[in-house]
């Protein structure tokens, strides 16, 4: 722990050894609420890919602890959000224990509309006895809410929206509004069942929680409560002190909205001024047609912190204490800023290269933190159909890729972006099991990963035959302006989706496809980016060459065209002018 903090433990009435027990209490009464929603979800969207996060505020909806693994756009606001606003809606007095409240609503999260924010009031005593603590909440991406898939032009046809509505009252299930949402799904089985160990999660969080506050008083667990935010306030901005002041920009674009083709700027200014971190997107796109737009909050506040996070302090728990010292510039009708009617179904596709564009601005003034941009796409591919008995299918391969090379090591990966945390890859053996494809092919993506000292991860190629009739969506980026290299590191491969029908013998490429319909014998080939390398190509060492030769993460034309070596006839690598 940073010195400035020690000088902080126990200043405001709680014992250091106390103070910690009742932090990691918390910590730990999320990640056992995380584990505990993994295994009783009903889609694999929540059990095995892991789209969703758990945290938990004070009675003002300030976040105070989440789950470790949790997805970094839900918690990074989403969760007090939302608190806030059923605050607004209901008042404390008409908030009771027992009662559990959901709201995707665009114009409070600023997200596409399955992101669903369910919460519980948690009071002092475990029978619910006693004055407010706080709030437990689960944010999970409900499965199907109706609406149309991916290429809507405004909000209202993406589904349901639900503004701070009570799911349940002082105990009690609201069946009324069960059956709105059963009846405006097209998965109810598997919805319902996510909803079921939502609930059960923030059941259980809110009596762990509340066990805590009983055991230490609630004195001492409001004393705890704050310390916890002033530390992580005193350690963020001890970091930002040790950072060279000044104002530092980049500026890239991403592809299109996926409705027009025209490049929108990601135009970003940081200035780093004392004691504080201020991001400015006044140069970042405007609202767009297309559903890549996403709220202030859910939107540009979310990649300022996530973004934030990583350079300031990636070791410490998140909570509201830690951003105190980011300020945010961000003018209203922009893509990270748009009006709550804007369509937000694709609202995380812009997320990476803002992410990235915030750490690049900064590569030469943090050389240690720097690292070449990830391969940036939100999603591989969705599809969607209906079997002959009629059920729904909806299927989505998450497309995860390489991942940037930083000052000390390769990058990483195949893994997902920057902005979705510990989202997990969906075992081939269950993808096959839950929907009509076979894959035919997995594997790595050799040259993918941009040269450089250190290199950057590499994506995969997979290959998918259809089995049955369905519609193809995809939403890929970055394949105009490819994952960008840092300090001389040179740009990693884009990605791309290729379709090959059988019927016609045709090829298409795909990188952002709307209900694209294939047929039995239909074959998907998606392919996902690299990451950019860190330092110039001429200081990588030869023998990391010859391994990743040897290992076949790069081939033998792109070990020569790369980094200007020479490769044997028995594979061996040496200098040209050795």
């Amino acid at each position: 722990m940073d010195d400035i903090v020690k000088n902080t433990v126990g200043r405001v009435g709680v014992d250091p050894i106390t103070l910690e027990v009742i932090r990691q209490g918390l910590i730990s009464a999320a990640n056992q609420i995380d584990a505990n929603v993994t295994r009783t979800a009903f889609s694999p969207y929540i059990y095995e890919y892991k789209d969703f996060a758990v945290g938990m505020t004070d009675p003002d909806g300030r976040l105070i602890a989440q789950s470790t693994g949790g997805m970094p756009p839900f918690v990074a606001d989403s969760v007090g959000t939302a608190v806030r606003d059923g605050l607004v809606v209901y008042g404390r007095e008409r908030l009771h224990y027992g009662d559990v409240v959901v709201c995707n609503h665009a114009a409070v999260q600023g997200q596409h509309l399955n992101n669903t924010v369910m919460y519980t009031p948690i009071y002092a005593e475990p029978d619910g006895g006693g004055e407010l603590i706080g709030f437990f909440a689960v944010n999970v991406h409900w499965i199907d809410i109706g609406g149309t898939m991916t290429h809507s032009t405004d909000i209202f046809m993406e589904g349901l929206q639900l503004r701070s509505v009570k799911i349940w009252s002082k105990g009690e299930p609201i069946e009324e509004v069960y059956r709105i949402i059963e009846n405006n799904t097209r998965l109810p089985n598997e919805l319902l069942g996510d909803i079921q160990a939502q609930l059960a999660g923030c059941f259980l969080g809110r009596d762990i929680t509340a066990a805590i506050v009983h055991k230490y008083g609630v004195d001492t667990y409001f004393s705890a409560v704050e310390t916890i935010l002033d530390q992580a306030e005193a350690v963020a901005r001890s970091r930002i002190r040790a950072m060279p002041d000044g104002v530092y920009e980049h500026e890239t674009w991403l592809d299109n909205d996926g409705v027009g083709d025209t490049p929108i700027p990601i135009n970003v200014r940081v200035v780093i001024a004392g004691d504080e971190m201020t991001v400015d997107y006044s140069g970042i796109g405007e609202q767009a047609v297309g559903p890549i737009n996403s709220g202030y909050h859910g939107g540009g506040l979310t990649t300022a912190r996530v973004a934030f996070k990583y350079l300031v302090a990636p070791d410490e728990p998140a909570n509201e204490g830690l951003f105190r010292p980011l300020k945010l510039i961000l003018p209203a009708g922009k893509i990270l800023s748009a009006h709550p009617t804007a369509p937000m179904a694709n609202y995380p596709m812009p997320f990476p290269t803002v992410i990235d564009a915030v750490i690049k601005a900064l590569e030469n003034a943090l050389p240690d933190r720097a690292t070449g941009a990830h391969f940036g796409t939100h999603s591989g591919f969705r599809i969607f159909g209906r079997r002959p008995d009629g059920r729904a299918f909806n299927g989505h391969d998450s497309g995860h890729g390489g991942w940037g090379a930083c000052a000390t090591h390769d990058g990483a990966g195949p893994f997902r972006t920057m902005a979705h945390g510990d989202t997990r890859l969906i075992p081939l053996e269950l993808q096959e099991t839950l929907l009509p494809f076979r894959i035919q092919s997995f594997s790595l993506r050799a040259d993918s990963g941009g040269a450089g000292k250190f290199r950057g991860g590499l994506g995969f190629r997979k290959h998918y035959l259809i089995l049955e009739p369905c519609l193809l969506w995809t939403n890929l980026d970055r394949t105009k302006y490819p994952p960008w290299g840092v300090l001389g590191g040179k740009p990693a491969m884009s990605g791309r989706v290729v379709v090959e029908h059988k019927d016609s013998g045709k090829t298409e490429m795909m990188c952002k496809a709307n209900g694209h319909r294939l047929k039995p014998g239909d074959v998907v080939i998606l392919e996902t980016g690299g990451g950019g390398g860190y330092g110039p190509v001429e200081q990588r060492a030869l023998d990391m060459i010859q391994r990743d030769l040897d290992q076949g993460y790069i081939t033998r034309e792109g070990a020569e065209r790369d980094y200007a070596v020479s490769v044997d006839s028995n594979g061996r690598v040496s200098r040209l002018n050795a």
